[in-house]
């Protein structure tokens, strides 16, 4: 089996923090609210997802911090939401998640 749980390199937090979407080539716009996050993306509670293997924008908002960054689409839920894979953190955004994360981590 070579589903997604196999590639993933990177332990998942709990973590709740809103969304924004746009994609790439449609120009289409996603809001939704993240259920977790990694070092290499997050899972995106929402009713609409993009398709498997859209590229987007992301800006992802907690307390009075923004990350944005490029993601990837990897697996889609029906009504339920996608995993994101980041591809390409803007300048900060790197500090920000590993800070994350390494808060996340100590509360663990």
């Amino acid at each position: 089996m070579n589903g997604v749980r196999d590639r993933r390199y990177a332990i998942r937090f709990p973590f709740a923090a809103d969304v924004e979407l746009i994609d790439l080539e449609s120009g289409k716009q996603v809001n939704g609210v993240t259920s977790d996050i990694s070092m290499g993306g997050c899972f995106i509670c929402t009713n609409k997802p993009l398709p498997i293997s859209a590229r987007a924008r992301m800006k992802l908002h907690r307390k009075a911090e923004t990350l944005e960054a490029l993601v990837v689409v990897r697996i889609v839920k029906p009504r339920v939401g996608m995993g994101i894979e980041f591809f390409d953190l803007e300048p900060g955004s790197g500090e920000l998640l590993s800070a994350w994360i390494e808060a996340l981590r100590r509360t663990r």
